[in-house]
This record gives C-alpha cells, sequence and structure tokens, in this order.
C-alpha cells in the first residue's frame, strides 16, 4: 500500500530537540505537519520512501541539528503488512479529514457573500494543493473536494457572473465603438 519507493519502505526520521528555546521546536513541528508525516512515537515520524520524501526529511534533519538537536534518518520496512496497511490508513484518515474541511468551506463559502467567492476560491485552491502534496494514500474524499472547489468556482455559479456580465458588456461597447466607427469613415 505504499505510495512510492520500493514497496513497504519507509524513511524514518528520529530526532530530539531541546525545550529551551522552544522556537526551533515548533518550527520543526510545523514543517513536519505540512510534510504530513505519520507520527510513531515522540521524536520519530515516517513517510514512504521515495527520492522526494527522503530529501524533504533530510533538510527537516538538518534544521533539527542547526537548533541545536540531534537527528538520523533511516529506511525502514515494517514487520508485518498490518502494521503498514495500519499506518497507511492513519496517514489517508488524517488527509480525508483536511479534505473534509475544504468540502466545508468551499459550501460555507457558495452560501455566503458572492463579492468574496472569489478570495475564497484562490486561499482554497491553494490549500487544496497544500493537502495533495502531503497526500499520499489518497481517500475519496480528494475527489469531492475537488469536485466542490470546480462547482465554488464554476463559471455558472453566482461569483463569476459579474465578471462575465462586465467582460459581455466591454466586448458588447467595443464591438458597438468599432461599428460606429466604421460608418462614421468615408469609404
Amino acid at each position: 500500500m505504499t505510495a512510492q519507493g520500493a514497496a513497504g519502505e519507509w524513511v524514518l526520521l528520529s530526532y530530539r530537540l531541546p525545550r529551551e528555546p522552544s522556537t526551533p521546536r515548533i518550527a520543526v513541528w510545523r514543517k513536519l505537519r505540512r510534510l504530513g508525516v505519520a507520527q510513531l512515537s515522540d521524536g520519530l515520524v515516517a513517510l514512504p520512501a521515495g527520492p522526494r520524501t527522503r530529501e524533504q526529511l533530510e533538510w527537516v534533519a538538518e534544521e533539527v541539528t542547526d537548533g541545536g538537536g540531534s537527528a538520523a534518518i533511516w529506511l525502514a520496512t515494517p514487520a508485518t503488512r498490518a502494521q503498514e496497511d495500519q499506518l497507511a490508513q492513519a496517514m489517508a484518515a488524517a488527509r480525508a479529514a483536511e479534505y473534509q474541511a475544504v468540502i466545508g468551506a468551499a459550501a460555507e463559502a457558495a452560501a455566503g457573500d458572492p463579492a468574496a467567492r472569489g478570495p475564497a476560491v484562490r486561499r482554497l485552491r491553494n490549500e487544496l494543493r497544500g493537502i495533495q502534496r502531503r497526500d499520499y494514500f489518497p481517500p475519496a474524499d480528494r475527489d469531492q473536494a475537488q469536485a466542490a472547489l470546480q462547482e465554488l468556482a464554476a463559471p455558472g455559479s453566482d461569483s463569476a457572473r459579474p465578471a462575465q456580465r462586465g467582460r459581455a458588456g466591454r466586448s458588447a461597447r467595443t464591438a458597438a465603438r468599432a461599428a460606429r466607427q466604421a460608418l462614421e469613415e468615408p469609404a
């Protein structure tokens, strides 16, 4: 059930940071969260093995050592297929919750002020891209979130109508102006 790399292979980061100052610890925690790691235990996280995930964890390991801590990168294989499936399911469930939040935000934006939909679409697209970058085992919620966002941004939605009317009005005015000029010019 691994997304990349050899079947069953995972890249692990084992790290330890001093409690004070807390800024490096918080920065590392946020980066690991953005990467979508599976937390195996305190100071031990995992991602499906692959060149990209290994490089990402190597960067975090470097940040840990720069912050006065210690870090090690490991390649490992779970002892049983059930352990790997459990890890993958936990990661998929975490992403599913994030996709559900995007679906809810898209529904709120659709029901809200039409003028606020454009910024909401941009924000939700960025959020969706971020989730997809850390989605190693895509749940069905991924497609639902994409569909909700497409529906919100669709030309038929109320948010697109004012822009379309504005463009249509400008093209009609431009065409009428060109027709008047053609009639007024001597042949």
